[in-house]
């Protein structure tokens, strides 16, 4: 798995996870609220920028009834029906030069979730360098094949998706033309639990399909995405707002500017923390080897005298003998004198 290079920025087990702001509806259909989230995302320090790219009418149809109104208990869109729900939420097109304008001015990359074909070609006339594949998408094989085909890098949410089912994905992306594929281990509920997480995917998800993995992130603060940097994951993806009391259709499970500059400052931190398989003193650490414990005179013995647990004893620092020869010192007669606060070496005792 080589490292990913997008418009100078890297992705990979090489470099600080990737971190990227998913703006989603929480812009609450105000442009200057939209522009100040990518203000701020860019200030939290996180390395891109995500909108989706579709209305309510290429995502769904106009209809209401079983499966066009949401009605399961605990959903936190309930009672919404499908079309309002995505005419609420939807990024304006014509909105998204602007935006995309501003996160390359601050230094973010900016992209994209297509949601049909009509989206890809859009998005391809605003040259994004990367595109985003949603968890309810990730079995649209036409889509996953248009967006392909354009040879630019893809990230994929993996929710709900089996083994056979991103098998598939896998093989027709890169057969369509796609080098530089991500995958994201992502539990499709909103918000998610820890518990429901299994973020121990990660690595094997990694083993089997030879492929970068991160995380698509619904759970409420850092503790699972930095988890999930010392299991491998190489970009964690987070919903963003300006406030969740603010409100909004993904307020409720969105992260505000100064947790978002925690989670980048924390998963950075863990990412250096997995380091590699090292035993023994680092270098940082030889200068504190002193400070170990071995054996030295408790009291000022004379030539001739046996050592004793009386005038020896295992203390710190450790310039003298190691511990593990104390045993064999017991009862030895002294050649010399030894003054009390003298480390026993080796050249004393054998």
């Amino acid at each position: 798995m080589s490292t990913i290079n997008i418009q100078g920025k890297k992705i990979g087990n090489g470099v600080p996870p990737f971190i990227i702001a998913e703006m989603s509806g929480n812009h609450n259909q105000s442009l200057e609220r939209a522009l100040e989230i990518v203000d701020k995302a860019a200030k939290a320090g996180a390395h891109a920028l995500k909108l989706q790219t579709y209305t309510a009418d290429t995502i769904t149809l106009n209809v209401t009834g079983e499966g066009f109104d949401i009605l399961d208990e605990g959903n936190l869109w309930k009672g919404r029906n499908l079309y309002d729900l995505y005419n609420e939420a939807y990024t304006p097109w014509e909105w998204h030069k602007p935006i995309f304008d501003r996160a390359k001015e601050l230094g973010m990359i900016a992209f994209s979730t297509p949601f049909d074909d009509t989206a890809v070609d859009f998005l391809e006339e605003l040259d994004v360098p990367l595109y985003k594949i949603a968890s309810f998408e990730n079995t649209d094989l036409p889509l996953i094949k248009k967006v392909a085909s354009t040879g630019k890098p893809m990230i994929v949410s993996t929710g709900m998706a089996t083994v056979a089912e991103l098998d598939e994905l896998v093989r027709t992306a890169k057969e369509a033309g796609c080098n530089d594929l991500i995958l994201l281990k992502c539990t499709s509920t909103y918000p998610a639990t820890p518990e429901n997480t299994n973020i121990s995917t990660i690595p094997h998800m990694r083993e089997l399909f030879d492929v970068q993995v991160g995380l698509s992130d619904h759970t409420m603060g850092t503790g699972v995405a930095v988890a999930s940097v010392a299991l491998g994951a190489t970009v964690i993806e987070k919903h963003f707002t300006l406030s969740r009391a603010d409100g909004g259709v993904d307020s409720a499970f969105s992260m505000e500017p100064n947790e978002m500059k925690a989670l980048v400052i924390e998963t950075e931190r863990a990412w250096q923390a997995v380091g590699s398989i090292t035993y023994g003193p680092t270098e940082k650490e030889k200068a504190s080897l002193k400070f170990r414990r071995s054996i030295y005179v408790s009291r000022n013995i004379r030539t001739g005298e046996k050592f004793t647990n009386e005038n020896i004893k295992i203390v710190r620092p450790g310039y003298g003998l190691e511990p593990k020869y104390f045993d064999k010192i017991l009862g030895k007669v002294a050649t010399k004198e030894f003054k009390e606060g003298t480390p026993i070496t080796f050249e004393d005792m054998f």
